[in-house]
């Protein structure tokens, strides 16, 4: 305050002019920090929900299932080839055919894949685990999940501020996600497809038939007109007496 001037008009604008130019830069500065700061904010928001999803994405992948077999079979198509027979063809056919081995297939893929995930935006723990599986999956040994299942959960829960799970309940094991089957609904979607393109066609057949048909009773009716009134005219002795000329 001692260095405010008030003596003097040109002295109150200085000052004035001062003040102003000093609270329009410290807003300037304090609006610039505030930025800086929620964009540091929302890019960190924006990768831990990343991060929650991929994991939560992994979770469900990891441990959907209670029941039936939980390891993971890691056995490949080369790998049951060779055990069928080597070139066999029969034996080839038989085992593409399988359902089980495409069920094994599609839950060892999804697993691969969930497990790539956890490495990547797991925390230590959980990278260890998931390592320790893709390690047993190329060894051929087969996988149990739950270890690392039971590392996420606890992990996500605490992101989400939510309470640790009772110790007091028992949950069982949990294994792979089985996936569910969609050939029938595909295969009976082609057959409805095809039934419409039938019946399309045969309602188009339908319809030229008719048309074919309606030209067909048009002409017939205008051939019997022609032909009923042409013996008339030439059948009809008054007539033709009254064609001719008069003659007196």
């Amino acid at each position: 305050m001692r260095n405010l001037d008030f003596s003097s008009w040109q002295a109150v604008i200085t000052t004035s002019l001062g003040l102003i130019v000093v609270t329009v830069m410290m807003v300037g500065i304090r609006l610039l920090l505030m930025e800086t700061v929620q964009q540091r904010r929302n890019r960190e928001n924006r990768q831990i929900n990343e991060r929650l999803r991929t994991l939560i994405a992994a979770y469900k992948t990891l441990g959907g299932s209670f029941t039936g077999e939980l390891a993971v079979d890691p056995t490949h198509l080369r790998d049951l080839l060779a055990s069928a027979g080597g070139g066999d063809t029969k034996a080839a056919e038989d085992v593409l055919a399988s359902v089980s081995f495409d069920r094994s297939r599609r839950i060892r893929d999804a697993v691969e894949g969930a497990l790539s995930d956890v490495i990547l935006l797991g925390t230590e723990q959980q990278v260890l685990l998931a390592a320790r599986a893709a390690t047993d999956l190329v060894a051929g040994r087969p996988v149990h999940t739950d270890e690392l299942v039971v590392s996420l959960r606890d992990f996500i829960r605490k992101v989400l501020d939510l309470e640790p799970v009772p110790t007091k309940s028992a949950i069982p094991k949990q294994g792979p996600t089985r996936p569910g089957g969609g050939g029938g609904g595909g295969k009976g979607k082609g057959n409805g497809d095809t039934g419409g393109g039938d019946w399309a066609g045969t309602k188009q057949d339908g319809k030229g038939a008719g048309a074919g048909g309606g030209s067909a009773a048009g002409g017939a009716m205008g051939f019997g007109l022609g032909g009923g009134l042409a013996p008339d005219a030439e059948g009809d002795p008054g007539r033709e007496a009254d064609s001719r000329p008069w003659r007196g």
